[in-house]
């Protein structure tokens, strides 16, 4: 009787990872950039000239862009929106607001000096009380989901206006929709 060799998970996956990397690909065909950013083998050329290499490609100067991630999460978190609306006696965020929240965590987390206040706001319904404490709340959900993504307790606070501030004066739904609000406000250092 002859014992076969026991083929393992492992074994297997490298099998296949040997056999999709012997498939039908031809090196040779494959174009590779050398340092300068050019072919091997051909030159950079300046437009008008005849052949002569351009200086930055003959000493191999990078041509790579600086980004600055804070200020690029920063315009992101802007085009988001600083506002967030709730539902009538609601502190529930969202889902069409996460994004907002998400792009904004995201800007706090490249910027860890920046501070944000979140201001909680409700329509005129409702006693003052119960309103001071509804704009408390909605407040608290947008900083928790903050922290949630990585924010530091340190960079936000939370603060109620009610009925107090509202964004749109009168006393239908349309008006009492815009009203239910949390705003994203930067706070100075």
């Amino acid at each position: 009787m002859t014992t076969r060799p026991m083929l393992t998970l492992s074994s297997l996956a490298a099998a296949l990872m040997l056999a999709a990397c012997a498939a039908s690909t031809n090196l040779n065909d494959v174009p590779v950039e050398s340092r300068t950013g050019t072919a091997p083998g051909s030159t950079a050329t300046t437009p008008g000239t005849s052949g002569a290499t351009t200086g930055s490609a003959a000493r191999g100067a990078s041509t790579v862009t600086q980004v600055d991630a804070a200020s690029s999460t920063q315009a992101a978190a802007n085009a988001a929106g600083r506002v967030i609306y709730f539902d009538y006696d609601s502190f529930v965020l969202k889902d069409e607001f996460k994004g907002v929240v998400d792009a904004h965590a995201k800007a706090l987390v490249a910027n860890r000096a920046k501070r944000m206040v979140i201001e909680g706001h409700t329509d005129e319904r409702g006693g003052r009380e119960y309103n001071l404490a509804l704009g408390q709340k909605r407040a608290e959900t947008v900083v928790r989901a903050l922290t949630l993504l990585g924010t530091r307790d340190d960079q936000l606070e939370a603060v109620s206006f009610g009925e107090e501030s509202p964004a749109v004066q009168g006393s239908d739904e349309a008006a009492w929709a815009k009203n239910r609000r949390a705003e994203l406000k930067d706070r100075a250092k």
